[in-house]
């Protein structure tokens, strides 16, 4: 069923934090047609977690209020309600003190949802489809005020039954760190995470290897999605991060450019369109890259490898802050300064936000550790390049 939308301009109210700061279109009530229960329920994977008892014993209305919510707040909408009914069969969606073109980018969220569901129904007639695997769209994300994207592989399945947040995982919470060490305000990092997965299937963290698969019957849905997220409402190109080695390889095969971490291309989702692309580690990757079991026992090896992912993850990091407050900013220039500031000018801090964050130490330990000769000398060879991850 198509969607529609129906606006009621009213007066204009105040905008929230990211909406001050990106746009000025007055305020409005807007109704959104979702569609029939069947359709509404697929899309926003209800019942999200129930196995005989439900964690959360919500009804489809309560379920997609919910998600609607995450996405006016992190817009930056704070005096925006959401409510969900249904006229018969037809559920729609009434969401105040938005711009009146607000349900747009929510109707073409959801047009693609449709194609990922397609995707989703041939691979199960195909017989790949696991039965610990659930449809997940990126519900929840910044709809219209977003800054930047996030290219990754699949989301967690904890994302959906246990927080039904998209923006909470351990993969997640460890970029938002990451932003905000780099100048972005803790409460705004959700608008530079709206993420895209290549495979939109909530599985075990485990599950990496299996999903190899799957990515070909999602292509509709990929670049459709990428076609959509990279360009704001006012049609600027948004900065976008490549995560992990199946990320950056799906970036090459699509577009025809070979993306490396720091590497740097730029594709063309449409026509005369130009979006900067970053390669990056998986953000999770320094805790496998790190862990002394990959290293023979060696502590001091494992060390080393995670101080230079850690510099990799600060300098991608830095660069999405930077190109997400001005996407018109060079990139190329603003990656240069990323690198030189994480991998050479503050190197220290660097090792010292890797001993507190991944392994866990406190402020003055890890400041105790970063002064040893041993822990100095290793980084000099911060820039010194990893295996791809």
């Amino acid at each position: 069923m198509e969607s529609k939308t129906r606006k009621t301009t009213v007066l204009p109210l105040a905008l929230g934090l990211c909406a001050l700061a990106l746009s000025t279109t007055p305020q409005a009530d807007t109704r959104v047609t979702l569609g029939d229960q069947q359709r509404v329920s697929r899309l926003f994977a209800y019942p999200n977690n129930c196995s005989v008892i439900c964690l959360r014993d919500w009804t489809l209305e309560q379920t997609v209020e919910h998600y609607l919510k995450q996405s006016v707040a992190r817009d930056g909408y704070s005096q925006a309600t959401v409510r969900v009914n249904r006229d018969n069969d037809t559920l729609y969606a009434d969401i105040t003190d938005v711009p009146a073109t607000y349900g747009e980018p929510l109707e073409r969220l959801l047009d693609n949802g449709e194609l990922a569901y397609q995707g989703a129904s041939q691979l199960n007639r195909d017989g790949k489809w696991a039965y610990n695997w659930l449809l997940f769209l990126p519900l929840g994300m910044a709809l219209e005020n977003r800054r930047s994207i996030e290219l990754l592989h699949f989301p967690p399945d904890y994302s959906l039954t246990q927080a039904q947040d998209y923006l909470r995982s351990n993969t997640t919470d460890r970029w938002a760190y990451l932003l905000s060490v780099n100048g972005v305000p803790v409460d705004n990092t959700p608008a530079f995470q709206t993420i895209v997965d290549i495979a939109p299937i909530a599985a075990p963290a485990t599950a990496g290897k299996a999903l190899e698969g799957t990515y070909g019957y999602f292509n509709d849905y990929q670049t459709s999605m990428v076609k959509e997220v990279t360009r704001n409402a006012r049609g600027d190109s948004l900065p976008m991060v490549a995560f992990g080695s199946p990320v950056r390889t799906w970036i090459e095969q699509t577009y025809g450019q070979r993306l490396n971490v720091l590497g740097l291309v730029s594709i063309s989702p449409t026509t005369g369109q130009h979006v900067p692309v970053l390669g990056s580690n998986h953000p999770s990757a320094i805790w496998y890259t790190a862990d002394k079991a990959n290293h023979e026992g060696n502590q001091d090896q494992a060390d080393a490898a995670g101080l230079k992912m850690m510099g990799q993850d600060l300098s991608a990091a830095c660069w999405q802050a930077g190109m997400g407050n001005n996407p018109k900013a060079d990139a190329k220039a603003t990656l240069n300064a990323c690198t030189q500031k994480w991998q050479v000018t503050a190197k220290t801090q660097t090792c010292e936000l890797f001993y507190r964050s991944i392994r866990e130490m406190s402020p003055e330990q890890a400041a105790a550790k970063c002064n040893t000769d041993a822990v100095r000398r290793r980084l000099q060879t911060l820039q010194q390049p990893l295996e791809d991850s």
